[in-house]
């Protein structure tokens, strides 16, 4: 039955996160921790998720933007490595606030804060109507690679900044799926080059058995139909239609953070 659950999850899930480019972490991590423990599922999702994205990258990523993978990309995946490092000094931060909701630790942090006030604050140029028509200049790309980059670097959230200021920049909703398809290929090889290594050294706290391979396999089925499925209705997309979808998600993901759920 847990198979079921897991791949129903990764199908509706995919399916919904083709359009916003983030979120099926988000969404699926909940599931898997139903059925394993924590650090089982946190490793089975990153599984998951790096085959959705290999698969989006290969499925939609023909119709991706060149120049704002260049621009945004490699400045987004520095900033990473920044945050990452930054990560390690903020590790032994104390919470600023600590509680249970339906029996699961929440924890309220000043870079959660940070980063759901910053995720609100573009999610209100999605869903605002007066402020819908601003558009960030390409030059400001690299900015905000850097800044996604970073912060995503640090709370691991780096796909909803990132379609938070792409989706500014003026570009189709077939552009802006591709290229946030490819742009999460590259960010997710990356992380899970990272996790292999530390896996195999011994070294690693995410750990993956045979156990976990129906599961793993469920999901990854699961995300690819979903993105088979849901790229169908891509060329019917509107970006608006996007950017309200992606304005309500970024509201959603703020308001877990700010609250320490995720």
């Amino acid at each position: 039955m847990d198979v079921v659950w897991i791949g129903a999850a990764a199908f509706l899930a995919s399916g919904l996160t083709l359009y916003s480019g983030f979120g099926l972490g988000t969404l699926l991590l909940p599931v898997f921790a139903m059925f394993a423990p924590v650090e089982v599922a946190v490793a089975s999702t990153a599984v998951v998720h790096g085959a959705n994205s290999a698969f989006k990258a290969l499925w939609v990523g023909r119709h991706a933007d060149r120049d704002l993978v260049v621009r945004f990309g490699v400045p987004a995946v520095l900033g990473a490595f920044a945050g990452a490092a930054a990560l390690g000094l903020l590790v032994g931060a104390r919470p600023l606030a600590m509680y249970e909701i339906a029996g699961r630790p929440a924890q309220v942090t000043a870079v959660k804060l940070a980063v759901a006030i910053l995720i609100s604050l573009f999610a209100a140029f999605d869903l605002v109507p007066s402020l819908r028509a601003l558009r960030f200049d390409r030059r400001s790309l690299a900015f905000g690679g850097a800044l996604s980059g970073f912060f995503g670097g640090v709370s691991g959230h780096q796909g909803a900044l990132r379609s938070a200021f792409l989706g500014k920049v003026g570009v189709s909703a077939e552009a802006f799926v591709g290229t946030n398809a490819v742009l999460a290929f590259a960010v997710d090889s990356a992380r899970l080059s990272v996790y292999a290594a530390s896996f195999l050294s011994g070294r690693g706290a995410l750990t993956l058995g045979t156990g976990q391979a129906p599961a793993i396999v469920s999901g990854i089925a699961g995300a690819l139909l979903g993105v088979a499925v849901s790229s169908r209705f891509l060329r019917k997309a509107t970006m608006e239609g996007v950017r309200t979808l992606t304005g309500g998600l970024l509201l959603a993901v703020a308001a877990a953070l700010g609250a320490g759920v995720i």
